[in-house]
């Protein structure tokens, strides 16, 4: 039998937000949403990645409950 192939849960699209906060984050630019704080977490340049993603229509899953 021939093995199925895999669907991408996460878009190219989506990939290229993720890397650039996570470059933002590594200059020291990337900022979270209200405070306008420094982002120093790693999770949470990519929530931030994920969520632009999300915004601009990108293959992005649900957010977890």
């Amino acid at each position: 039998m021939a093995k199925k192939a895999k669907k991408r849960k996460y878009s190219k699209g989506a990939a290229k937000k993720v890397s650039r906060a996570m470059k933002k984050r590594k200059s020291g630019t990337l900022r979270s949403g209200r405070s306008g704080k420094k982002v120093k977490s790693r999770k949470q340049a990519v929530a931030i990645g994920l969520s632009e993603a999300r915004k601009r229509g990108a293959k992005v899953p649900k957010k977890k409950k």
